[in-house]
């Protein structure tokens, strides 16, 4: 194909949406929406993501040590824990660490706290922090097993029930992505359907005077290519806003939603770049997709 014959194919693919421009509106504006949601189902996945990651580094794991270790074996334990995969960072407090963490609650009761001071009751610890929550239960049984251990203390049901609410989540959202394609691609398919039909005639001549099935093709494709990226720079548009004014709105929680939403959401600086290129690129799939399947089974090329 020459280089002047594709400029002028593709300068009538994009002319006609000019010509058809209702229904160029309402495909954009069809395409736009469920981009949109798309792109909304994804991020609602990202920061679930971010939140169980969150909360997995919030919720520790206590390890107790067995008061008649000494001071070797506490290290030994130590290292073993640090060696475990999955485990992020451990951090150790002696009795007397544990003991003095309690001084500002004990004003009140001087009596108590002497004896305390005298015979302290509390036991060495390390506190472990786990990078999955989905490996918190596996993690706490080798935790126990460890020579020197006498408990381990771990927000094991907790951390299961996060870890179901994110794979939950995960599901349905990428369930929902994959309808909403579906159904994108019916939407591009059957506005460049009535494209073809407006123009059966114009099609026919082209076909009797010898033009292939590709330089039929082209201005479709390039048709629905355009609506594609129109719809998904306005989708990104719209979405990256909505996702701005939510964290602006998460600002201004208080108490656990503070803690779950605003300290976890996924910055705009880090989302930004990516929710605008796999819209655009997303656009521009479903739209050629929706040309493609329209025009071969149409122009049964």
């Amino acid at each position: 194909m020459k280089l002047s014959t594709f400029g002028f194919l593709t300068g009538r693919g994009l002319r006609n949406l000019g010509t058809h421009w209702a229904m160029t509106i309402a495909c954009v504006a069809s395409l736009a929406v469920c981009m949109s949601l798309n792109t909304l189902a994804s991020l609602v996945e990202v920061n679930v993501d971010s939140m169980v990651g969150y909360l997995g580094r919030q919720n520790e794991t206590v390890v107790f040590l067995d008061p008649a270790c000494d001071d070797e074996t506490a290290a030994a334990v130590g290292q073993q824990i640090s060696a475990i995969s999955g485990v992020t960072n451990v951090s150790y407090m002696s009795k007397q660490d544990v003991l003095n963490t309690y001084e500002s609650y004990m004003e009140e009761y001087a009596a108590l706290w002497d004896e305390f001071e005298n015979d302290n009751p509390f036991k060495a610890n390390y506190r472990v922090t786990v990078g999955n929550l989905s490996q918190l239960s596996s993690i706490s049984t080798q935790l126990e097993q460890i020579p020197g251990v006498v408990k381990v203390t771990a927000p094991v049901e907790m951390g299961s029930i996060f870890v179901q609410i994110q794979q939950g989540v995960t599901r349905m959202g990428r369930a929902f992505v994959l309808v909403l394609m579906v159904v994108s691609i019916i939407t591009v398919g059957s506005t460049i359907r009535l494209s073809v039909f407006a123009r059966r005639r114009e099609i026919e001549i082209m076909k009797y005077v010898g033009a292939t099935n590709r330089l039929v093709t082209l201005p479709f494709l390039v048709e629905g290519l355009a609506m594609g990226l129109i719809s998904g720079i306005i989708s990104a548009s719209c979405v990256l806003a909505l996702y701005d004014y939510m964290i602006q709105a998460a600002d201004g929680l208080s108490g656990v939603w503070q803690v779950l939403v605003g300290t976890s959401l996924v910055p705009l600086d880090a989302v930004w770049s990516t929710v605008l290129f796999y819209s655009v690129a997303g656009g521009a799939l479903v739209g050629g997709l929706g040309s493609l399947f329209s025009i071969r089974k149409h122009l049964n090329v």
